[in-house]
This record gives structure tokens, C-alpha cells and sequence, in this order.
């Protein structure tokens, strides 16, 4: 990554743009606040502010790359998750191939900050678009971009867009997980016709195979694996076909570097097979492993995202950890800081967050602690029921010590509606010094 543009962040000024930074701080650089190293909770932020746990985050960085290794996966999280470029610095110094990312701006904001691999889980079509990853590819001969294809009028598309690109753009075939699925090419004959059209045009690659096993209608872990393994043999049946590109033409594109054992097979003249949502990658891992010799390395590519900050509800149920305990345990790194700003009754309290701070697409918060005094207990008796834009609905049990001006600490589900809403989140140490501030770009 560049650690130019990295740096530019810390160069920011803090004002009226960023929610919940402490108002005395107006003037500051990001950089200059961050090396005062306040409280979170003694230094003059207002409530409410999202934290992210320094401690928790690490450990959860740790935990996936010696995941990924440990299983022969290369790891391309995805970056749609956090759109933190230095989380996703953090994760590339922690092994991660490169980043996954969805929509062409993300991919803009990517390569602002110098991300040298890309895998982009869509098909993209925009010729705009196109043409600016043409322009990137031509002035970067190390940057390696990667997308999917699922329809052969979307390589009609791509080809036109393309069209006197000095390098062609590599593509994976997306298998779709089934009739309901999201996006996806339905049966292995749409696919191979799929195949078939971007080998006719010289501006695509045909690099591998890919998809999304969380897409599988009524998904337990045998309908899961099931269809990875036709995502596997659909890899298998594509190479004895001759269907991917030979390595001598995968080699014109270069490579970007050494990115470790698990991802550095050759780069652009291996087959990428890939897969792997933030539930079921203990699934693609077993799978995967089954995956036999074919006529070039393959980059077995895992994309989950959720774990950099991972969650207290959504993820904590669904994480495959729950199911292999014996590989570690993801942990929770997001708590969001409200106050009680209004006690109408016994059994009902009003908190000073709502809609436009706290995931609420999966599960409503959680209610976890309480300050007051600068002690902190379990906000035993506290429940969320309900959001509006800026209030938190609290049911208040007979048993809840709770109090106008009290700050309550939220835990959150679901990461990706969580980064969104804050454009920069404190980095805090268990005590609540604040040490760094994560910049999101959504």
C-alpha cells in the first residue's frame, strides 16, 4: 500500500464532519489528536460515538491469518465490510493476498491507497468504469485486478468497453448457489457457454472460478458443501477443457510481488478458485482441500470480510469458530456509546443513538454496560426494543439501575451497517485511550 497516502489521513483536520470527537478538538489533525492519546470516556467526546476495540482487533487479525495459513488459503477479505484503508493496511501486513471489494467506487478508493491485488465479486459492465480499470492496468503493469463474469452479455459489455486496453482484464466465472440465488451463472452449461464467449474475445482472461456459498437456498453445512464441490469440479472440468487462459499468456500481465506461500503461485498464471463468506468458511476450507492437482497452481481464495471487527449478534451465531472451537474464537470489537437522556417511566428509558448510528438491519443492539462515575457494570435489566433515527427505546426491567445521564454501551450486529455510519471511529485500549482513528470511505 502507499504509506504516502496512509500518512495523508493523519493530516486531516477534525471539525463539525466527524460525530461523537471531542468539540474542543476542532482544529486538530487526526494525527495530533490521536498523539494526545484522551479518554474516551473522561476527555471530552460526546456521546454518541462508536469505539472499536484496539485489543479485539488485533486478536481478530491474528486469529484469521493464521486461519488462513494453517488451511493453505489465500485471503482477500473483503474490504466493503470496513472501507478502512488502514484496516485494510492492517490486514494485508497480516498475510491477506489482497481485497475484495463490490462496486467500482470502492475499487477507486483501493487503489487511491496503492492496493496492488483486487478481486471485485461482481460483474461489472459499467463502461466508465471499464475503462478507468484499463487505464490502471496500463499504467501499473504490477497491479492485479480480478472480476466476475456471469452472463455472456456481460462480456458483450465488458468487450466494447474494453476495446484497445493494452492489457486484458482477468475474469472468474461466478456459479450462482442456486435457483433464487443473488447473482451467478445457474447451471454448468450457461457456464461453459459463459467460458466460451470470453475466450473469443481479447480482452478478458478467463482466471477461474468463483461465487458465494451464503447465497444457498436453506443453508446447512451439507447443502454448503455440496455446492462448493460443483464449484470445485466445475474448476477441474473448465482446466481438462482447456477453457483457462495457458500460462504463457497469464504471465504477460506480471505479477504483484510476493504475497506469501499461499497466495504467490505464479500470480496471474494460476487458476483462481474462490469462495468464502463470513459463515461458512470452515466449509470452503474442507472443501477446498479436496481440490486436485490440475495444470497449474490454484489460488484457493477465502473473501470473508465480517471478521475485522466482527459483531455481537448476526456473525457471533453464524461464525464457523462456533462450530471448530478448537481453532479459536472471533471477538466482538465494536461497542457503541449512548446516554440516557430521558427515564419517562419505570420501564422505559430513551438513549441519544438511533438509526443513523447503530447497525439495525439484522438485530436491534444490544445493551451490554452502564456507566456512571467512571465505574462500569452490566446493564443488567436494560434492553433495546426499538430505533428511531436518534433514539434508542430501552425497556427498563424492576431490577435496572439506570439513570438520566448514565452512558450505556451498545454491542452492534452486523459489521458492514456499522462502518457506514461513521466516518471516523476511535480506536480505543481497553481503559478507553483513544490511540488511533480509523477513517471509512463509503
Amino acid at each position: 500500500m502507499s504509506t504516502e497516502a496512509l500518512a495523508r489521513l493523519a493530516e486531516d483536520r477534525v471539525d463539525h464532519r466527524f460525530k461523537g470527537l471531542p468539540p474542543d478538538a476542532d482544529g486538530l489533525t487526526v494525527g495530533e489528536l490521536a498523539a494526545q492519546r484522551r479518554n474516551l470516556f473522561t476527555d471530552g467526546f460526546a456521546t454518541p460515538v462508536l469505539a472499536l476495540s484496539a485489543e479485539r482487533l488485533e486478536h481478530n487479525l491474528k486469529l484469521m491469518e493464521t486461519y488462513a495459513a494453517r488451511h493453505g488459503l489465500a485471503f482477500a477479505p473483503h474490504g466493503k465490510t470496513s472501507m478502512a484503508p488502514q484496516l485494510f493496511h492492517r490486514q494485508l501486513a497480516h498475510g491477506a493476498w489482497g481485497i475484495t471489494l463490490a462496486v467500482p467506487h470502492q475499487v477507486r478508493v483501493a487503489r487511491a491507497f496503492g492496493i496492488g491485488r483486487i478481486f471485485l465479486a461482481n460483474e461489472l459492465v459499467d463502461a466508465a468504469a471499464l475503462r478507468w480499470i484499463a487505464a490502471e492496468l496500463a499504467a501499473d503493469p504490477s497491479f492485479r485486478f480480478v472480476c466476475y463474469v456471469d452472463s455472456v452479455r456481460g462480456v458483450e459489455l465488458m468487450d466494447a468497453a474494453l476495446r484497445g486496453a493494452v492489457r486484458p482484464v482477468d475474469v472468474v466465472v461466478e456459479l450462482a448457489a442456486g435457483e433464487g440465488a443473488r447473482t451467478g451463472v445457474r447451471t454448468e452449461a450457461e457456464c461453459a457457454a459463459v467460458a466460451d464467449a470470453v475466450a473469443a474475445v481479447p480482452t478478458l482472461r478467463l482466471a477461474g472460478v468463483a461465487g458465494y456459498e451464503g447465497e444457498v437456498p436453506d443453508a446447512d453445512a451439507e447443502r454448503v458443501r455440496a455446492w462448493l464441490r460443483r464449484l470445485v469440479a466445475l474448476a477441474v472440468d473448465f482446466d481438462r477443457a482447456g477453457r483457462f487462459a495457458d500460462a504463457e499468456e497469464a504471465g504477460e500481465s506480471g505479477g504483484a510481488g510476493d504475497a506469501g506461500d499461499a497466495g504467490d503461485a505464479g500470480d496471474a498464471g494460476e487458476i483462481v478458485v474462490s469462495a468464502g463468506g463470513s459463515a461458512w468458511f470452515d466449509a470452503v476450507a474442507e472443501v477446498f482441500a479436496e481440490i486436485p492437482g490440475l495444470t497449474r497452481p490454484v489460488l484457493k481464495l477465502l473473501r470473508s470480510g465480517a471478521y475485522v471487527s466482527h459483531d455481537d449478534g448476526h456473525y457471533r451465531r453464524l461464525t464457523p469458530f462456533n462450530r471448530v472451537p478448537q481453532e479459536g474464537a472471533l471477538e466482538p470489537a465494536f461497542r457503541l456509546w449512548a446516554q440516557v437522556v430521558s427515564r419517562p417511566s419505570a420501564a422505559q428509558a430513551f438513549a441519544n443513538a438511533g438509526k443513523r448510528d447503530a447497525a439495525h438491519d439484522l438485530d436491534l443492539p444490544f445493551a451490554q454496560v452502564v456507566r456512571r462515575d467512571g465505574a462500569e457494570r452490566p446493564a443488567t435489566g436494560v434492553s433495546v426494543t426499538a430505533l428511531s433515527d436518534q433514539h434508542a427505546w430501552l425497556r427498563t426491567e424492576p431490577d435496572a439501575d439506570l439513570e438520566v445521564g448514565d452512558w450505556i454501551g451498545l454491542g452492534l450486529s452486523h459489521p458492514c451497517t456499522s462502518f457506514d455510519k461513521w466516518q471516523l471511529i476511535p480506536l480505543a485500549e481497553a481503559d478507553g485511550t483513544v490511540v488511533d482513528y480509523i477513517r471509512t470511505f463509503f
